[in-house]
């Protein structure tokens, strides 16, 4: 998690290395952030650590608790289904406008993004599906002609990051997203909008029920202790 000096600017990289440990479970949902550790995790100031906490606060990931300081948000069965349904329309708007607007250039990088999870599916590397994955969606986003969409969209996948990676950790989800990623590029070649709206709903559905189901377990889980 150590921080670079001489790549990108420091509180951009505090937050995303932040957000990846969260993302990829480092540390849990309801987990302390202390400051002190968290300096000697990433090497930086405690005041690039308090702008990164805040950064990260605005997106959803974190929360802080009077008496307490900042722990790792924690997501209701209610709020994932929230956020679920919105991302649901957001995407499948996204994908609308892609299939109808985009250049054949980026039909063309999606395609190769594609060859590239599957590739990532087949060697069970999740953190390169995770990474192949947001890669496909940033195409999409920059190929859909709507920079409202592509900011919200982004602002709604930092809240979802941990949920998204719940439900591509479920034993077959990781193949089940990949043929249903296919079906929305098919889609998009074909330049047929309501297919590709069709495909990324369904898409994001079938992770809604995966992700939903998860917390559910986890929750049946701690109440069992």
């Amino acid at each position: 998690m150590l921080v670079s000096r001489t790549e990108a600017p420091v509180r951009q990289q505090t937050v995303n290395n932040l957000r990846n440990a969260i993302v990829e479970g480092r540390f849990k949902p309801g987990e302390r952030l202390l400051e002190r550790e968290l300096c000697n995790l990433t090497g930086v100031s405690r005041t690039s650590i308090r702008e990164s906490l805040r950064q990260l606060e605005a997106e959803g990931l974190i929360k802080v608790i009077p008496n307490k300081g900042p722990v790792v948000a924690t997501v209701s069965v209610n709020e994932a289904r929230d956020l679920y349904e919105i991302r649901q329309v957001s995407e499948g708007l996204a994908c609308r406008l892609f299939a109808e607007r985009a250049e054949s250039s980026a039909v063309e990088a999606l395609a190769k993004t594609v060859e590239l999870l599957e590739k990532a599916t087949s060697e069970g590397d999740m953190k390169n599906v995770m990474d192949t994955k947001n890669a496909f969606y940033e195409i999409i986003l920059e190929g859909c002609g709507n920079a409202l969409i592509r900011l919200f969209i982004n602002s709604l996948h930092a809240r979802i990051a941990v949920l998204r990676s719940m439900s591509l950790s479920h034993q077959g989800r990781a193949l089940e997203s990949l043929s249903e990623i296919k079906c929305i590029l098919e889609a998009i070649q074909r330049r047929d909008p309501s297919a590709a709206w069709d495909a990324c709903v369904n898409h994001v559905n079938k992770a809604q029920s995966v992700a939903v189901q998860a917390l559910r377990d986890t929750d049946n889980m701690k109440s069992s202790k």
